[in-house]
């Protein structure tokens, strides 16, 4: 059996699991007014202490790569990275949309898994509720309108989840009416057990900390700002 630690800091909640033989040995997820930076450290400490593990007990480190917030996919991934470094332990990256998925196992149509990536545009993909999700739909950052457009031949009903969906419901019920389903708030989070489970799949792909890198479907803003300003100064702006 594989003994997992799961981390994920890519949204608004700061989530740490273990899972251990084979099942859910620990699982904790925060939001409160502390950063993930602040948050995340502790929770692992006490996720060891709880279950009684040790680090080196651990087979494998998973962590959410993103897509999500720039800031948050890089205080898990650069946590995880130093981690492994230290411990030798081999990391598995999950992405944060196909766990999301996870946690919505049983719905009867298209699971759609939105994160609100601002100027009305999302961050979503698609998929079939199996276990683990089939994948429809491809990650892209795309305008809520476009992202419906796509979804709309894949099924009749579909589950919408993610910080994405509170801001964009309303617009969302008016694209697709009786169709359009909403998680309810404790189902709607990313939750660190489906990290977990994730992880721990015979046939999730284990690296090293060099090659764990962050998932980002679009350049972070500095990197857009940097770009535009040397673009200004080659035309003479």
């Amino acid at each position: 059996m594989i003994n997992v630690l799961a981390v994920d800091t890519s949204g608004p909640v700061a989530g740490v699991a273990i899972w251990k033989n084979g099942m859910l040995a620990f699982e904790e997820a925060v939001v409160n007014k502390l950063t993930h930076s602040a948050n995340l450290l502790p929770m692992i400490d006490a996720a060891l202490e709880r279950t009684g593990m040790a680090l080196t007990d651990m087979d494998r480190l998973a962590v959410v790569v993103g897509p999500g917030s720039f800031t948050g996919v890089r205080i898990g991934v650069s946590t995880v990275k130093g981690l492994s470094h230290g411990c030798g332990i081999p990391c598995v990256a999950v992405n944060a949309l196909e766990a999301m998925a996870a946690g919505i196992p049983y719905f009867d149509g298209v699971i759609c898994p939105i994160q609100d990536a601002r100027a009305g545009q999302v961050y979503g993909a698609a998929f079939a509720p199996e276990e683990p999700p089939r994948r429809l739909l491809p990650d892209a950052p795309l305008k809520l309108e476009d992202f419906v457009e796509r979804v709309t031949p894949l099924g009749t009903r579909f589950c919408f989840l993610g910080d994405g969906m509170p801001v964009h419901r309303e617009r969302l019920r008016e694209l697709l009416g009786d169709c359009a389903v909403f998680a309810p708030a404790n189902a709607c989070y990313l939750r660190p057990a489906s990290v977990a489970l994730l992880g721990a799949r015979p046939e999730a792909q284990e690296m090293d900390y060099l090659t764990l890198m962050p998932l980002y479907l679009r350049p972070p803003q500095a990197e857009r700002n940097r770009a535009l300003q040397e673009a200004m100064r080659h035309a003479g702006v």
